[in-house]
């Protein structure tokens, strides 16, 4: 039940999309709760960010997993995209369907929100895990390299690069995680792999599915077993899924996308909106169900096939020094998502940058609760934007 409550409070305050999520996760499981250290932290983002699938709802999930088994980890999924999901399924039922909800000044608040998030998480991040030169010019190619080019399997590319320059370079420098510091349980290898096989029938047996909820369940399943890097990238997947054949019309699509930008939570959510407005399937609140559990599930089941592997290997001195470069690829990533899109749509104006410096220090100087910061930009877009 506690894990629960801990991600359905950060489900309820976790605005700015995937890279503001971390900076949420950061300040709630390590800061916080000290459920994780730094390197523990950076460890599990590290695997999450190399797997296809949702990274921030992954990294929930896997907490949960290592603080409660099973059970835990879906209490954890559970507590963090309900929020949005339900948001979402208001949505496509009418609620809030003004042309005009994009430029409420509240919502334009939340993107500011959001830009002090992301900036808190880059400067704790590479404070903690670029220590070193090697490490710093690594996070500086990978951020230059994704601004450059910003496609999801350039920035799979750039970690994978990263872990091989950690491993040629750091070897000798850092030390491997013994027994007690492992992240959870190491699980058994034959549950890995029934997992991983759980996975594989899915992509495999789903497709052969016509019409109704098995069709709206494959759709959804393949774009959540093929995308990487989460967020934003799975736009154009959904979009060849769903508007392609004609279950929903172009407008429709663009508006809930629109609505899902500005709500706390894993973009995926998004799913729940088109499930209950497709046109194949149950729709409404049960279309919305299946299009969620299907688009999130297989990126789920990854994180439980890979862990006991995962485990085993991270405590190696030669992955560690691997897995030191991957992390310092992934501050890169996070500067990258900072400088675009999040810092753009969030700081338009003086007065907005004048808000994301207030809200940045008082997330890191004054150490205010996140939720307490949402609200407050909220409150001042509301009121001055």
């Amino acid at each position: 039940m506690r894990l629960f409550v801990v991600a359905l409070r950060l489900g309820l305050v976790s605005f700015g999309g995937p890279a503001a999520h971390i900076g949420h996760f950061r300040r709630e499981y390590v800061e916080r709760r000290r459920w994780l250290d730094e390197r523990g932290f950076a460890d599990l983002l590290a695997l999450c960010q190399f797997l296809p699938g949702p990274a921030s709802s992954q990294f929930g999930f896997a907490v949960g997993f290592q603080r409660g088994g099973l059970v835990g980890a879906v209490a954890a999924w559970l507590g963090f995209t309900l929020p949005s999901a339900v948001l979402m399924l208001l949505f496509a039922a009418g609620v809030g369907a003004s042309p005009l909800l994009a430029e409420a000044g509240w919502l334009r608040g939340l993107k500011v929100a959001a830009v002090a998030v992301v900036a808190q998480a880059v400067w704790g991040m590479g404070r903690a895990l670029c220590p070193d030169l090697p490490r710093l010019l690594v996070a500086a190619a990978a951020a230059t390299l994704l601004l450059w080019q910003p496609a999801a399997w350039v920035q799979t590319g750039v970690i994978g690069v990263g872990a091989l320059l950690g491993w040629s370079v750091l070897r000798g420098r850092i030390a491997p995680v013994s027994a007690a510091g492992r992240v959870g349980a190491p699980g058994r290898r034959r549950v890995g792999l029934a997992w991983l096989a759980l996975f594989a029938s899915g992509a495999l047996l789903l497709p052969l599915a016509e019409g109704g909820v098995g069709a709206l369940a494959a759709r959804f399943y393949r774009v959540g077993a093929l995308v990487f890097g989460g967020g934003h990238v799975v736009l154009p997947l959904l979009e060849a899924e769903v508007v392609g054949p004609g279950w929903l019309d172009h407008d429709r699509f663009l508006a809930g996308y629109g609505a899902a930008q500005a709500l706390p939570g894993p973009l995926f959510s998004f799913a729940a909106y088109l499930g209950a407005l497709s046109g194949t399937g149950p729709g409404g609140v049960a279309g919305g169900l299946v299009a969620l559990v299907a688009v999130f599930l297989p990126g789920l089941l990854l994180v439980l096939g890979v862990w006991p592997f995962w485990q085993r290997l991270r405590t190696a001195a030669a992955a560690q020094a691997a897995l030191a470069g991957a992390n310092a690829a992934v501050v890169g990533v996070l500067a990258a998502a900072f400088c675009r899109p999040v810092l753009p749509a969030g700081v338009t104006d003086l007065r907005t940058a004048g808000l994301a410096i207030g809200l940045f220090a008082g997330l890191q100087w004054a150490k205010l609760p996140a939720w307490t910061m949402v609200l407050a930009a909220a409150s001042a877009g509301w009121l001055v934007l």
